[in-house]
């Protein structure tokens, strides 16, 4: 069986040391280690981890995960803008909405994220979707870690 590509934001990779989402974020990670998911990431979520702290920026390296990295383009940028034009979120999740638009136009099959708020949402991910329809993309599963984790093992 294929192996789901997920794509992460920067949430998961700082959830590692967050008291919060550590268990469920370490678990996530275990698994992609184990083989269970293909991670992909962008190189807006690179640029943003240049502003993170040290622990979280070299992350990935540390614990030897591997990755796919897609590039955010120029089709991903209008769809983004199409998001925020119809008012999905507020202009300050600019950033969010890439991520989203970047995911979708590279068929990854899950975005994961911590972010409530912008992404894990159930009235934007509605919104996201119908945007990504209207405009002949496909729909995005947006999901927690939580709900990405194996509990049965």
């Amino acid at each position: 069986m294929k192996k789901l590509r997920i794509y992460i934001d920067t949430s998961v990779i700082g959830g590692y040391f967050d008291e919060e989402f550590y268990i469920d974020t370490r678990l996530l990670f275990e698994e992609i280690l184990k083989g269970e998911y293909q991670l992909v990431i962008s190189d807006l979520t690179e640029k943003e981890l240049v502003k993170a702290p040290e622990n979280v920026k070299t992350l990935l390296k540390d614990i030897n995960l591997d990755f796919e990295l897609i590039i955010v383009t120029q089709e991903a940028i209008d769809l983004a803008t199409e998001y925020l034009k119809e008012k999905v979120v507020g202009s300050t999740s600019s950033d969010d909405c890439i991520h989203i638009a970047t995911a979708t136009i590279n068929k990854v099959d899950l975005l994961i994220s911590w972010n409530f708020k912008h992404i894990v949402n159930i009235l934007r991910i509605r919104g996201y979707n119908s945007i990504n329809l209207k405009n002949g993309y496909s729909t995005l599963e947006i999901r927690s870690p939580k709900d990405l984790i194996n509990y049965e093992n």
